[in-house]
């Protein structure tokens, strides 16, 4: 990177720093600057927005000037008309609603609304009437309709399944299995396949490659016949888009270079920004390129999708707030000219691709392929194309944002949609998911916990407690309330963890309200309901196991004591592959287990059956050798239950 190039990157970075800085004082600088950043100007009746927080996880454009803006923190979607500059009508939804897509003759607006028994709405467009309602599975997101226009496909994160409804019968028809908690997806132009991203990967952490992988779906079979592994480290995947030719998919997801110790955060060591190419036909992985500069991170990759003719890849980065725009062509021109393997290999990370390999370290590759264009709003975690004008929705700031991305110089329209109320616990999601905290803004809390502050399932080598020992991460739900926190204890409570987190992993020192906001975010987690739970009650099998749990034969109970299933104590439970065979580790809650895989400290045991079976062997975490299969099974339903 030339001089001047470092010198402006530092610059932006810099910036940025002041600004979270501003923003954890309670001066919301968003509002303040749309009408100066990147040429933008601000919605004409900002002033006379109400005040209400609207969290907005999905937009959808109708066309160039109507907009449907799913809301989640008021269940409602928004029918915004740019022209009259405000919301003209607005439908309700029973739950937060999570994803939109239109039916191929553009009349009914389907609306995903995730809860524990999730619905589907369809909406008529003109009359703005609920047409049916359509029960679904455990959070469910991101509609998919079939070319034919008769089926409609959804992810249900957490029941690990992907629902299939028919729309001539108006309801669902089958739900298929898929690797680990689907968040987006995309078809094929025929509707032969369907390709699942899954957020996590679904293996062990504590071996040398592990990835997410993407689940093709033969939507005749209604099964999987196959998945596409990403690169390694390949972590909390995101938004997934197919090109109007419908030769290639993209997926923007984390890059996790976990097997390295944590000593530093520059030049992306830690985790990087990435988006992976894959070929349709083939049903292979093209490649992946870093979308961070040198310098400067563009942290936590969230929607992605393709301009209409084609030509630019669009993804937003929720950390930074920032837009990527990237030159299809380009890319994968430079990508073709790269051979297969380097005839004199350089080993080391972040050096310049030599070979197809060498593209996922190299931080220069997208260099004049890819713009980078700031943002006004805070968390645009929303994403829709109209031929090559760009919608964003913000979910923090409750802003639409509206770029040109053809255009030399993008400029910003920003429109307030929502006001500037943010409570404390918000504030702290919010900065919980700020990557402008961390030194050129690399990463974010939520880049190792997730948007959710519970886990991307890796295993990291913090410093906390020696080196080349790494730990899987953990879930910050009730950290609070079982202290110390870590595997190891070496944190008294939260909240210290927290300021030593924003110190040590973010590698900056901020202000007490920083701190003290994530603070009141993380108090706040709530465990949500397990997915096994029937009707939000335990079934027959988990109540046999919750008597196997209970009892002193087994003994599971006496270390993970209800209410918050710990003792709070450190335990020497034979453990240690990376540890010595003497440390103990502190008894971790089981409320939520079920969606924190893998498990044991050292993240050995990909699932619940593993930990207690082939990872207890000399019965050091309860008496569970004694056990018969189906008693095992009964056990692990009432762990999973919790």
């Amino acid at each position: 990177m030339d001089d001047l190039a470092s010198s402006d990157l530092r610059l932006q970075a810099g910036k940025g720093r002041l600004a979270i800085l501003a923003c954890a004082c309670g001066i919301l600088l968003w509002c303040a600057s749309c009408s100066t950043k990147s040429g933008g100007s601000a919605s004409p009746d900002s002033s006379t927005v109400p005040a209400r927080d609207l969290a907005i996880t999905a937009v959808l454009a109708y066309d160039a000037q109507q907009v449907f803006v799913a809301c989640s923190a008021t269940k409602e979607v928004l029918d915004y008309n740019r022209t009259r500059g405000a919301a003209v009508r607005s439908f309700r939804t029973p739950e937060p609603p999570s994803g939109l897509a239109l039916s191929r003759d553009r009349k009914s607006l389907f609306v995903t609304c995730a809860a524990p028994e999730s619905a589907l709405c369809v909406f008529d467009v003109y009359s703005g009437k609920l047409r049916v309602t359509i029960r679904t599975g455990h959070t469910s997101l991101c509609p998919v309709s079939s070319p034919d226009g008769k089926a409609l496909y959804l992810c249900n994160q957490f029941d690990d399944s992907v629902s299939v409804i028919d729309l001539e019968l108006n309801q669902e028809v089958s739900r298929i299995s898929v690797a680990r908690q689907p968040v987006s997806a995309a078809l094929s132009k025929d509707g032969q396949f369907l390709f699942v991203a899954n957020h996590l990967h679904s293996s062990r952490a504590d071996v040398g490659v592990v990835q997410a992988k993407v689940s093709v779906i033969d939507t005749g079979l209604r099964k999987v016949v196959k998945e596409i592994p990403l690169p390694n480290g390949s972590a909390l995947l995101r938004g997934m888009s197919i090109s109007p030719d419908g030769r290639y998919i993209i997926v923007a997801h984390n890059l996790a270079r976990f097997h390295l110790p944590t000593t530093t955060v520059i030049h992306g060591w830690m985790n990087n920004s990435a988006l992976s190419l894959i070929n349709v036909e083939e049903q292979l992985l093209i490649n992946t390129v870093l979308l961070d500069d040198v310098e400067l991170g563009a942290a936590n990759p969230w929607a992605a999708q393709w301009t209409d003719d084609g030509r630019l890849m669009c993804v937003t980065h929720a950390g930074t707030h920032e837009l990527s725009v990237v030159d299809a062509a380009g890319l994968f021109e430079k990508l073709s000219k790269l051979p297969l393997v380097d005839p004199k290999p350089q080993p080391g990370y972040f050096s310049r691709a030599r070979a197809v390999g060498d593209v996922p370290s190299d931080l220069r590759f997208a260099r004049g392929l890819r713009k980078r264009i700031p943002l006004h709003g805070n968390g645009p975690r929303a994403l829709s194309v109209v031929g090559t004008k760009v919608v964003i929705g913000d979910y923090f700031s409750n802003d639409l944002e509206f770029v040109d991305v053809s255009a030399t110089h993008a400029t910003v329209e920003t429109l307030q949609l929502g006001g500037n109320l943010l409570s404390d616990v918000r504030r702290g999601e919010m900065l919980f998911n700020d990557a402008n905290l961390c030194y050129e803004h690399w990463q974010s809390c939520a880049s190792c916990h997730s948007s959710d502050a519970r886990v991307d399932g890796l295993n990291w080598d913090l410093q906390n407690d020696g080196v080349g020992n790494p730990k899987n991460v953990k879930s910050l739900l009730l950290s609070f309330e079982t202290p110390p926190v870590m595997s190891m204890g070496v944190r008294a409570d939260a909240a210290a963890a927290i300021r030593a987190g924003i110190k040590y992993i973010l590698f900056t020192n901020q202000p007490p309200e920083v701190p003290a906001a994530i603070d009141a975010y993380v108090r706040a987690l709530k465990p949500v309901a397990s997915p096994v739970l029937i009707h939000g009650k335990p079934s027959s099998a988990a109540q046999r196991g919750r008597k196997l749990f209970e009892s002193p034969e087994v003994g599971c109970g006496q270390c993970h004591t209800p209410p918050l299933f710990t003792d709070c104590k450190p335990h020497n439970v034979g453990t240690g592959k990376f540890d010595e065979a003497r440390d103990q580790f502190y008894t971790p809650t089981l409320l939520e287990a079920w969606r924190t895989a893998p498990y044991l400290h050292d993240g050995s045991a990909a699932t619940l059956r593993d930990a207690v079976t082939i990872h207890n062997q000399k019965g050091r975490r309860g008496s569970t050798t004694q056990l018969a299969s189906d008693q095992i099974t009964d056990l692990v339903e009432y762990l999973r239950s919790l």
